[in-house]
């Protein structure tokens, strides 16, 4: 696992994604809250399942960060721009728990 102790106000994991690993294509939303991720491979995962397959190196260019306890996937720099998940379509959750 790399720290990139560059990234400014925030501490952040960021796991060595596997040459396979999918990425982050949409944000699931329930009420306007992130409450999970759509991947390139088709697979809708909650938030935690998605902190667990990032640190497996399962999921590209995102790094873990936490926030009042609650671990949350961020975008991290690839060497020429930053792909905000912010900037991703939103899907909405459909009963995701």
């Amino acid at each position: 696992m790399n720290n990139n102790s560059a990234l400014p106000r925030m501490a952040m994991e960021i796991p060595e994604a596997n040459s396979n690993a999918a990425t982050i294509t949409a944000l699931v939303k329930d009420s306007g809250t992130v409450v999970g991720y759509q991947l390139s491979n088709g697979q809708t995962i909650n938030k935690d399942q998605g902190v667990a397959l990032a640190r497996q190196g399962g999921i590209h260019g995102v790094g873990i960060a936490e926030r009042n306890g609650t671990e949350y996937l961020k975008s991290v720099p690839d060497g020429t721009e930053v792909k905000y998940l912010s900037n991703l379509p939103s899907i909405t959750s459909m009963g995701m728990q």
